[in-house]
C-alpha cells in the first residue's frame, strides 16, 4: 500500500521530482519490450536503481506509474505542438496532428495498454481534457488574436463548446481505434486522413453563443 503523499510537496521538492521522472522514464524503456500487464514494481525498482519502499513511497503500483508517465508526456507534447492558433489554422493543423500520432506512435505499447479497454480512466479523462481545452483556445486564437494561457494550465475554464468537445472525443476514439489495431498506418497517413474530418469544425459557423444555446442539464 502506497504511503500518504504531499502532493504540495512533491510539486516542490526537486529530489521528489527526480525519482518520479526517472521511474517514469525507466518504465517507457520497460514498455518497449514487454507489454504493461507484464512489468513488476521490482523490474522498475531494479532498473531504476532504486528500493521498493522508495517505489511505494511515489506510487501504488506500476498502472498509477503508467498513468503518470502518461499524463507528463501528454502535457508536455501538447506544450511542444504547433498552436493552431497562430498562423492560418488549416496549414498548422497538420503539424499538429502529425506531432500528435507520432507521438502515439513512438510510445504504443504504453498508450495502447492505458487507453485500451482495460486501459486507465484516469489518462483517458486528462487526454479528453487536455485536448478540449487546446482544442477551444487555438481556435479562440484563431478568431481573437489574442494570448492564451497554455492548454495545461490546470485554471483555465473551458465553457461548454461542442467543435472544441468533439474534437477532442474524436481524436481519441481514432488513436485509440488505430494503436489497437496495431498502428497500420503511419503517423503521416493518420494525419492526413484525420485533418479533413477535424478542420471542418473549424470554418466559419454560426455557433450559437452559451448564452442562447438552449436548457441546460439539470
Amino acid at each position: 500500500m502506497a504511503l500518504p503523499r504531499d502532493r504540495d510537496s512533491e510539486l516542490t521538492d526537486p529530489r521528489v521530482r527526480r525519482t518520479q521522472a526517472a521511474l517514469q522514464r525507466t518504465l517507457i524503456d520497460l514498455v518497449q519490450d514487454r507489454d504493461l500487464s507484464r512489468i513488476s514494481v521490482a523490474d522498475v525498482a531494479e532498473r531504476a536503481g532504486v528500493s521498493r519502499s522508495t517505489f511505494y513511497d511515489h506510487y501504488r503500483d506500476v498502472h498509477e506509474l503508467a498513468e503518470a508517465a502518461c499524463t507528463t508526456m501528454i502535457d508536455d507534447l501538447i506544450e511542444a505542438i504547433p498552436d493552431p492558433g497562430t498562423g492560418d489554422t488549416p496549414h498548422a493543423a497538420p503539424d499538429t496532428l502529425l506531432t500528435f500520432f507520432a507521438h502515439l506512435d513512438e510510445h504504443a505499447g504504453l498508450y495502447r495498454s492505458v487507453l485500451g479497454p482495460q486501459g486507465s480512466a484516469r489518462v483517458i479523462d486528462h487526454v479528453r481534457r487536455r485536448a478540449t481545452v487546446a482544442a477551444y483556445l487555438g481556435a479562440r486564437r484563431a478568431v481573437t488574436g489574442e494570448d492564451s494561457p497554455s492548454p495545461t494550465d490546470y485554471t483555465v475554464h473551458v465553457p461548454h463548446d461542442v467543435p472544441a468537445a468533439f474534437t477532442a472525443g474524436a481524436l481519441i476514439g481514432v488513436a485509440t481505434d488505430w494503436l489497437q489495431h496495431g498502428c497500420p498506418r503511419s503517423p503521416a497517413e493518420m494525419a492526413a486522413l484525420t485533418r479533413p474530418l477535424l478542420m471542418t469544425l473549424y470554418r466559419e459557423d454560426d455557433r450559437p453563443s452559451p448564452a442562447n444555446a438552449g436548457p441546460q442539464c439539470s
